[in-house]
């Protein structure tokens, strides 16, 4: 049926953890909750991996995406566009607090990332490009040659990648007394990175996300800023997972004061219907009409009507509260896991895109585990698979998540024997 290496990564699980690693099988959903094929009703803290930011269906999203369906399922694309193709770009160039941006659809982050790069080699007309240990970028060939998640991801594939990277640390602003040293090493090593003066980008999640939700320091966004600039490289924000509100701001790198060259969304831009930007400032998007029309990104299904419609229906939510929304209850929410959680384990994160820290890979799955016996989703990431990643709905009822964070304390105190 599907993939052995689906199979193989449960059984590698189920013997570091020494617990059962079967999977269930959803059936239906909704809001917040999924049921699996046995009836059994659980409280989805996953949200199909940070991208159901409305909930399950039904959601103005889905409703939206299923009345463009009925009406108009395909246009064509790059040739002649939906009307709501024409307004999804115009309200996500707005992102950009700059006149002239321009936008590149996709179905997926992996998309985005990749357009990215492309409009990075075109507008410099380099070759290099700088990551960071724990980062996720996809996994089409493009963004996997920038895998810094897990090495065995990309080299297995790594002469066919053909893309020269340079991998930096990732500061996390979680160590008081490391944090300056760990933002310093990371800067040294984008410098170092620098010194052919072949540098085409810069490529940064603002939150690191499968690598464990880590924050950085707050100046580590700005300083990259700056070594861009003097490289004369682009500074590309992977916004796939932390933006369309899913840290409190429609752009996680707007907590930072911070103006990308070009940001990456996806996950969420849909509200789990498939769909992804590139967005870039107007002097880098420039180099792909230098071509007189010959070098384009495109795809059969790039900007199709249901999934606009579906974008258009998630900023209108986002800008009728939900941001606020989604920053107060992540607040209150890692107060609350804090508490529960004590010194047995370190939460992190910002707004509703959280990261418990546990010993190791053993504990993480085993706890993951007992968690999803008490009726909750979550799913493990960090470099070493000792984290546990949550990103629940923004539209999450907040006593759901103050009764998980009392779950997550039992099943810590008992150690996830259960």
């Amino acid at each position: 049926m599907e993939s052995p290496a689906f199979e193989a990564r449960r059984d590698a699980r189920a013997s570091t953890s020494g617990a059962d690693q079967s999977a269930i099988v959803y059936a239906h959903g909704v809001g917040a909750n999924v049921v699996d094929a046995d009836g059994n009703r659980y409280v989805d803290l996953t949200a199909g991996f940070g991208a159901l930011l409305l909930g399950h269906a039904p959601n103005a999203a889905s409703r939206a995406a299923a009345e463009k369906l009925g009406e108009l399922p395909l246009a064509l694309g790059d040739v002649y566009a939906s009307a709501e193709k024409v307004e999804l770009c115009e309200q996500l160039a707005a992102l950009l607090p700059e006149r002239g941006a321009r936008v590149m659809l996709g179905s997926s982050g992996a998309d985005a990332v990749t357009c990215a790069l492309k409009t990075a080699a075109l507008a410099t007309r380099k070759r290099k490009v700088v990551a960071f240990d724990g980062a996720y970028h996809g996994l089409s060939h493009g963004p996997l040659a920038l895998c810094g998640l897990a090495p065995a991801f990309r080299e297995p594939f790594a002469a066919q990648l053909g893309l020269d990277v340079a991998f930096a640390p990732y500061p996390s602003r979680d160590d008081a007394r490391g944090a300056a040293v760990a933002l310093d090493a990371a800067i040294a090593a984008v410098r170092a990175a620098g010194e052919s003066g072949d540098v085409a980008a810069i490529v940064v999640e603002p939150v690191l996300g499968r690598g464990g939700c880590i924050v950085p320091p707050s100046s580590f966004l700005p300083a990259l800023r700056s070594v861009a600039d003097e490289m004369g490289a682009l500074l590309v924000v992977d916004e796939v997972w932390t933006g369309m509100g899913r840290t409190g701001a429609l752009l996680a790198s707007d907590h930072a004061g911070v103006l990308a060259d070009v940001v990456c969304l996806g996950k969420g831009l849909g509200g789990g219907v498939p769909i992804s930007a590139c967005v870039g400032r107007a002097h880098v998007m420039d180099a792909w009409g230098a071509h007189g029309g010959a070098t384009i990104h495109t795809g059969t299904h790039f900007g199709a009507p249901p999934g606009c419609a579906a974008a258009l229906a998630v900023l209108a939510e986002l800008r009728a509260g939900l941001l606020d929304r989604a920053r107060e209850a992540g607040e209150r929410w890692t107060e609350e896991l804090s508490a529960a959680c004590g010194d047995r384990a370190r939460v992190r994160g910002r707004g509703l895109m959280v990261g418990i820290g546990l010993a190791d890979a053993r504990e993480a799955l085993a706890v993951a585990r007992a968690l999803l016996g008490r009726g909750y989703v979550v799913l493990t990431g960090g470099v070493r698979g000792d984290a546990l990643t949550l990103s629940p709905p923004l539209t999450i009822a907040p006593h759901l998540l103050t009764a998980f964070a009392y779950a997550l304390g039992d099943v810590l105190r008992e150690g996830a024997d259960c």
